[in-house]
This record gives structure tokens, sequence and C-alpha cells, in this order.
């Protein structure tokens, strides 16, 4: 598989990510980059990815506006400049009954479910911070059964300037960072993930 990032993709690979000249640390999945993404292997799928819609905890953040209106990005609680999304990405606040499916033999796997659930879907109203901001991509997004669900752009685990722990397949960013990202997306943007290279 070979994939070329365009200029206004977010290059991601397991050392970095690059987007628009700006270099940042992200932490991809436990399961490394893999082509063959699986549920549960903790794997970030190698692709090229587009957003599809962007949660916000309302709580901790104020909701996303669209056009032209923008906080002090590095600033917790900054308002969100989303101008690039606007058509392209919904803002959806995070209840306390949003759930995302990551069972295969539920009919709405890989999609936002309402819980509690019959089947086993991931809580989006966390305790730590990793969800205050949390981006959505179109992978897997016919739901294939067992073909990976749950693969977002969210927050860094740690405090401060750590990049934390590695993730269960999704790339995670410094608040930062993200923020500035989503400032600057553009509708024809995507996330590229590189296959990790072939032993020689």
């Amino acid at each position: 598989m070979t994939l070329r990032a365009r200029r206004d993709d977010f290059a991601v690979t397991r050392w970095g990510a690059r987007f628009k000249g700006r270099r940042m640390p992200v932490r991809i999945g436990r399961g490394g980059v893999r082509t063959d993404k699986r549920e549960g292997d903790g794997a970030t799928p190698a692709g090229a990815w587009r957003l599809t819609t962007l949660f916000f905890r309302a709580d901790r953040l104020p909701p996303p506006r669209r056009k032209g209106l923008a906080g002090r990005r590095s600033a917790p609680g900054a308002a969100l400049r989303i101008s690039g999304l606007q058509g392209l990405v919904r803002p959806v606040a995070i209840g306390a009954r949003l759930g995302w499916s990551d069972d295969p033999a539920c009919p709405r796997y890989n999609r936002a479910v309402r819980l509690p659930s019959a089947f086993s879907a991931e809580r989006m109203r966390r305790g730590d911070r990793l969800y205050d901001l949390v981006a959505a991509t179109d992978h897997n997004a016919a739901g294939v059964p067992g073909a990976g669900s749950a693969i977002f752009l969210h927050l860094l685990r740690g405090p401060g300037r750590s990049v934390g722990r590695p993730t269960a397949g999704c790339v995670a960013l410094r608040r930062p960072d993200l923020l500035w990202l989503l400032a600057r997306w553009r509708p024809w943007s995507r996330i590229v993930v590189a296959p990790a290279p072939r032993p020689r």
C-alpha cells in the first residue's frame, strides 16, 4: 500500500505527525499501524480517512462555533474555530448516554448508540480528559463486522507535555495541537496514516 499525503492532509506515522508544515507529537495504537485492522487488535489502521463528527464535552469546553469565531487556541475552554469544517463535520455535545458500538454483532456496529445498550459499547462521556474533544473518522464507515471501530482523533493521556501512553487504535494529540489542527482543517483534508515498513 502506497500512500501520499497532500498539502492539506494530516500525515501520521509511528514517529509523529505533520500538518501544514507543523510537526507535532502523536500517539497511535499499541498494536502499531496495520493494513488489516481487526476489532480489538489495538492497531491504528493504515489509510486515508476523513473526519465525520466532532464530539465535545459541553461542561468542559464551550460549544464549537462555526464561522469566523476563534478564541485563544491553547487556553483550556477556548472557543473552537472550525470554519474549515463547516458543512462537513457536525459538532455534537457528549451527553451521559452517548456511546459508540464496538460489538461486531451489533446492528449499529461502529456507530453512535444510546446507552445502556444490549451490545458492548464504549462510553463517550469519560472521567478523564481524552474525549473532552474528539473527532470521529470514516474508517469502516460501512460498519463491516470486525473490521474495527471507534477510530478517533482525541486528546493525549497524561498531564502537561507528556505524550502519554499508546492508544487502543486512535490517533491522540496534545490539546493545543488538536485545536490548531481543527482550526485549519479543510473539506478536502484527510488523516493519512502510513503503513509500517516491512522488515527486511
